[in-house]
């Protein structure tokens, strides 16, 4: 199955920026706020004929934001569009606090794919867009203590395999730097040592798979009137399946027409798979640790699942999806994980 890797075009970029203002509050999900801000701000600067689509992607987010940031009458529930650009594209933020002082780091990662997978399109249209939202006076935006216009882009990298290479150093450019879409598979070490033993996935971004086998979670959702709960835990079988779909999803996009596991798997590389997806049928979950998201986030659930020793020739699946992310509404950072 992993040869099918080499057909995805992928550009990822790790985002640095330094907060030059003397207090900044995050939202709770920054995923949303980075798509609806650089979005609008990158939709006002492009051709009449381009900026049209761009709205209206981005009007059904910027209406939830604004429910969101009224704190009365919230609905129940809220359907995010599982993507407001017109770009195969994913934000996911990193982990971390949500106050920072000046001249405090800010981490996020920005993920092309397919023929958005394009280092021009980044420099052209993106990076300006970052530089404007860095330093806008916009009143809807730049309030007090909120991120906007009160930081400066300090650094961004460029993933070769496992390593970063610096495109922005300290603010600077440097313009012979060529990111290729392919280079993220370069060296790129899938296998887990020898003597790593792997049991437990942390879901460092909420998840929600329901597009895979919508009844899935029907048996155990929580009462929405409680906030957090615990919920079920997807097997790792699901897991595996979830990759596959990923997989054809983001090369169906790219090649514009449908694709399906033939396509993307010889058949030795099926019968391989299936030996695989057999052995992850009989890894049990020992624990759990599963809540529901906020109704202000994207995604189902989030937290931690520890299993039976999970075979080690799973693992290189599971490095892969959780780059490729999976599941719904991955273009807000949704269904990546740790593996420990």
């Amino acid at each position: 199955m992993l040869s099918c890797l080499n057909h995805i075009n992928l550009i990822r970029y790790l985002i640095v920026w330094r907060v030059n203002g003397s207090l900044v509050f995050l939202p709770h999900f920054f995923s949303l706020d980075i798509s609806n801000i650089l979005g609008s701000i990158i939709s006002n600067r492009l051709p009449t004929s381009e900026k049209k689509m761009w709205h209206k992607l981005l009007e059904p987010l910027n209406k939830i934001i604004e429910i969101l940031n009224s704190k009365s009458n919230r609905p129940k529930t809220i359907q995010f569009p599982e993507s407001p650009w017109p770009l195969n594209a994913v934000i996911f933020s990193y982990p971390q606090k949500r106050t920072f002082g000046r001249d405090e780091l800010i981490f996020w990662e920005l993920k092309l794919f397919g023929e958005h997978a394009d280092h021009g399109l980044f420099l052209e249209v993106i990076l300006p867009a970052m530089e404007e939202a860095s330093m806008t006076t916009n009143q809807k935006w730049n309030q007090r203590n909120r991120l906007w216009g009160r930081f400066d882009i300090e650094n961004i990298f460029v993933a070769r395999g496992l390593k970063w290479e610096p495109l922005v150093t300290e603010g600077k450019l440097d313009v012979k730097y060529r990111a290729h879409p392919k280079q993220w598979l370069e060296k790129l070490i899938l296998a887990p040592r020898m003597d790593n033993n792997f049991q437990k996935i942390n879901w460092i971004s909420p998840c929600d798979l329901n597009k895979n086998l919508p009844s899935f979670y029907a048996l155990d959702l929580p009462d929405e009137k409680q906030k957090l709960k615990f919920i079920k835990a997807p097997p790792m079988s699901f897991i595996l399946h979830s990759l596959v779909q990923r997989i054809t999803e983001i090369l169906s996009l790219e090649n514009r027409k449908d694709v399906n596991i033939e396509d993307i798997m010889s058949q030795p590389e099926r019968s391989a798979f299936l030996n695989i997806f057999r052995q992850s049928l009989r890894i049990s979950i020992l624990q759990k640790k599963l809540r529901k998201t906020p109704v202000s986030w994207p995604g189902i659930f989030f937290g931690w699942q520890q299993f039976s020793p999970i075979p080690k020739p799973i693992i290189p699946y599971l490095n892969i999806a959780s780059i490729l992310h999976i599941g719904n509404n991955t273009h807000y950072g949704c269904g990546t994980f740790e593996i420990r």
